[in-house]
């Protein structure tokens, strides 16, 4: 919103320190460790020696400069099979038992559109003749045809990243292959999670280079990707008001024609009174009641395939014809702009298709592929036919279509499966959109609200309460307030189609970027896809006076709360970054750090990823005294799904030894879900650090050893060859835990054959012994959070609608989120906060 957008703040303060000498005695030192002890020596001087060079093949240019690796990075490289998290091809009857499943939870939605499809199209246009019936069956089968079935099933399910599907799935891959993301909080150390998987673009495709390069240096691209993906994430949000509103009052409405005086009235008063319960349940999660969504969906698929297949044996096999795509053109010559308006009728035969990718974790590609083409499209087809046999030989019957066409015998078991699968689809879509903030919130684009875990098996399963109540309130005055399927409808199609165009934008540029994919193939995609869709679009946006409105309003102010919190979440890191404590400063205050230093293990959580944040020079000068041990926390959400719990944590030590001063970066995936307690997170906190003392040591002792012998050899080599080439410098300086050298590195430590002397030293060093025993002691005297109570305010020169979002928007969201004390689970009792002004 200001000129400051486009500074660009490095948070990598990096200095090269060595001796006149030339490149034998130079080392690569972050900022943040000048004067640690365990500065690890580096291989290669990129920027000194490549500065001039051109690099000539895209690859280089693609993963950028090669840049140096820091401790983080030589932590993460040693993580012992850091990439053979490899999950195995499932069998075959356990692909099946996963196909089975996605019945009850991604296609209920999709399942129950035959409740109201045909209802919808023929309330705007009148049937006159079987041209009309089989225009309109004609663009329903091919809409599904082409949009679930050959888009999702066949392209943008393999869009996945890891197995995850959905909007911040896609956006994810993207800011993995490209640095889009507005935090800088990005890591080579990132790449070493086994979940990250980077794999280049295929160097031989320039266009791949091209756009790289756009996104990564355009401020304005990589707003408006954000945008696109908080776009669509409140369309999805939305769905969660409209397809419970939709599914329960077209399930109720059968009542209408089969119990006398059960008017409009009464639809909406047990509409209501469904969804009140429905929404009442969700805090007792789904484990106890999931069980039974699978076979409920699969007897109402039976049933819809059942009653298609007899409406076909007893009206005749006419409706047929509307295979044949002429229908289409006779359909709108003949109805004109009734036809076009009845395509916002039509495109609610694919709602819930988004579920398809967004559902994706939980189960498999295979699995949703073979149900959705083994058993719910025949279904479908079969259902839509079966109620356009009926309406050739009973078109009065548009308005119930469904429930006229099943035989009277069935109506009742028919009626209780619809209204259970019209409850199923709507907690499918509850559950999704629980998922959905959960995933904001983890990625910094949503404000901090409570999440209750209903599962201790499985994590995808959550409850938060503010967004329950808030969707109930907000489906009842939407049934209250249109009391007609027909104008939710309306509604529901515009959210609908949002959802899928932004997932052929997303998938596009996965197309273009990351597959390797031929330009044109990639570009039809979305001329196929998105011709459809905008067709769609341009009819229900017509529909924005009856109804569409809705979602217009809700996106709108969905997506103002998420781009605020992410703009003012943007401007306070920047402002940390801008004001850490220079290590000159740190140095200077001594190992006391200015202070009194009593025993004890402070935990000091700031979001900063690297340096030293300025909220401690606060704890400084407001506590007459701070803890012996002192660990920086920063929780950091990464772009992937899931982060190994062995992968979890990264530690650095901040000045040198007798500080007692570290950073620790606990890094999670937006899936994961941090359900430790305090306890378990300070112990495994605790164990990794004595971990990182250790291989600090070892390494240490190792290096000491190396370096002894490589002056030993160097000496040789200068009577043998003169001097050294640039190579053989480079490959001597290799780093010592390198991902190459893992194993070697393991095996020099621990076997004693190679390197005595440096297992000897380890278990001997003073030192090392020294640390374990204080840091014993810091943790047996207790643990304290030490918090920031911060303040967001722009600055006096700021632009007024600056001041405007962040004095009162942001201040007002930051205000009423939930406190950092309770979102980091950490107890009250043993909580220290200072105030803290952040001016951005």
């Amino acid at each position: 919103m200001d000129d400051e957008e486009d500074d660009v703040i490095e948070e990598s303060s990096v200095r090269l320190v060595g001796s006149a000498n030339g490149l034998g005695d130079s080392r690569w030192v972050d900022g943040s460790e000048v004067g640690s002890e365990n500065v690890a020596t580096w291989s290669q001087f990129d920027e000194d020696t490549e500065s001039g060079r051109s690099y000539g093949s895209l690859r280089r240019r693609l993963v950028k400069k090669p840049r140096r690796v820091d401790s983080f990075d030589v932590e993460a490289m040693e993580i012992a099979d850091a990439h053979a998290h490899r999950s195995k091809e499932p069998s075959t009857w356990h692909t099946l038992a996963l196909a089975f499943q996605t019945l009850g939870v991604v296609y209920g939605d999709l399942g129950t559109s035959p409740l109201y499809v045909f209802a919808d199209v023929f309330s705007k246009v009148t049937i006159t003749s079987d041209v009309d019936i089989l225009g309109a069956l004609s663009v329903v089968l091919y809409t599904i045809a082409l949009l679930p079935l050959a888009k999702y099933v066949f392209v943008v399910l393999k869009a996945n990243d890891n197995g995850e599907g959905g909007t911040f799935a896609l956006y994810s891959l993207i800011c993995r292959y490209a640095d889009v993301n507005l935090l800088p909080t990005r890591q080579p150390a990132d790449e070493e999670i086994s979940s990250f998987r980077l794999k280049l673009p295929t160097p031989e495709l320039q266009r791949a280079l091209s756009i790289k390069e756009q996104l990564e240096s355009k401020w304005s691209l990589k707003t408006l990707l954000l945008i696109l993906v908080l776009l669509g994430t409140s369309l999805v949000i939305g769905d969660g008001i409209l397809t419970p509103a939709m599914s329960v009052m077209s399930a109720v409405s059968g009542l209408q024609g089969e119990i006398n005086g059960f008017g409009t009235n009464a639809v909406v008063a047990v509409s209501i009174v469904i969804l009140i319960a429905l929404f009442s349940i969700q805090r007792f999660g789904t484990s106890k009641v999931g069980f039974l969504f699978a076979p409920i969906l699969s007897l109402w698929f039976f049933s819809l395939g059942s009653i298609g297949i007899y409406n076909l044996a007893t009206c005749g096999f006419t409706v047929l014809k509307a295979l044949n795509p002429a229908y289409i053109y006779l359909y709108f010559q003949k109805n004109t702009k009734d036809a076009w308006s009845s395509l916002g009728g039509c495109v609610l035969c694919i709602t819930g298709a988004e579920a398809m990718f967004a559902d994706l974790g939980h189960f498999s590609v295979r699995s949703i592929q073979i149900a959705f083409s083994c058993l719910v499209f025949p279904c479908l087809l079969l259902a839509y036919m079966g109620q356009a046999a009926y309406l050739m030989q009973y078109p009065d019957s548009a308005d119930r279509i469904f429930y006229d066409s099943v035989p009277d015998s069935l109506f009742w078991p028919v009626f209780v499966v619809a209204t259970l699968a019209a409850m199923i689809a709507s907690q499918a879509m509850i559950s999704a959109t629980f998922s959905c903030i959960k995933n904001a919130i983890n990625l910094g684009c949503f404000p901090r609200l409570k999440i209750v875990h209903t599962s201790k098996k499985l994590m995808g399963q959550i409850y938060i309460p503010v967004i329950n109540w808030f969707l109930m309130i907000m489906c009842v005055l939407v049934v209250a307030f249109f009391r007609s399927t027909t104008d939710i409808a309306n509604a529901y199609g515009i959210a609908e189609v949002g959802v899928m165009m932004v997932s052929t934008t997303l998938v596009t540029l996965v197309m273009l970027l990351i597959w390797q994919t031929n330009i044109f193939i990639a570009l039809l995609f979305p001329i196929v896809f998105g011709l459809v869709e905008l067709t769609y679009l341009s009819a229900v946006l017509t529909k924005v006076a009856e109804g569409g409105w809705l979602p217009l309003a809700f996106a709108a102010c969905v997506l103002s709360v998420m781009y605020i919190w992410n703009y003012g979440s943007v401007l306070k890191y920047r402002s940390e970054v801008r004001d850490k404590i220079s290590m000159d400063v740190m140095l200077d205050l001594g190992s006391n750090l200015g202070t009194v230093r009593v025993p004890g293990m402070g935990l000091l959580y700031n979001e900063l990823v690297q340096g030293v944040p300025s909220i401690l020079g606060q704890f400084l000068l407001s506590l007459p005294a701070l803890h012996s041990t002192i660990v920086i926390v920063c929780i950091k959400y990464v772009p992937v799904p899931i982060v190994p719990q062995e992968e979890r944590f990264l530690f650095r030590r901040i000045c040198p030894k007798d500080y007692h001063l570290f950073k620790c970066i606990a890094r999670y995936g937006y899936k994961d879900v941090r359900k430790e307690n305090h306890n378990a997170f300070e112990q495994l906190l605790v164990e990794s650090l004595e971990k990182f003392l250790r291989r600090e040591a070892q390494d240490l002792a190792l290096e000491a050893n190396l370096t002894e012998a490589d002056s030993d050899q160097a000496s040789v080599w200068s009577r043998d060859t003169g001097q050294l080439s640039y190579d053989e410098v480079s490959d001597l300086r290799t780093p010592l835990m390198h991902d190459q050298r893992v194993g070697e590195a393991e095996t020099s430590v621990f076997g004693i054959g190679v390197l005595p002397s440096a297992a000897m030293a380890l278990d001997e060093d003073p030192s090392l012994e020294y640390e374990l025993s204080a840091l014993r002691e810091a943790v047996e005297s207790g643990f304290t959070y030490l918090l920031a109570d911060g303040d967001v305010r722009a600055r006096k020169k700021s632009l007024f609608i600056k001041k405007l979002v962040i004095n009162y928007f942001y201040a007002f969201l930051r205000r009423n989120c939930r406190a950092g004390a309770a979102m980091l689970k950490v107890p009250h009792m043993n909580v220290i906060e200072v105030g803290m002004t952040y001016m951005v």
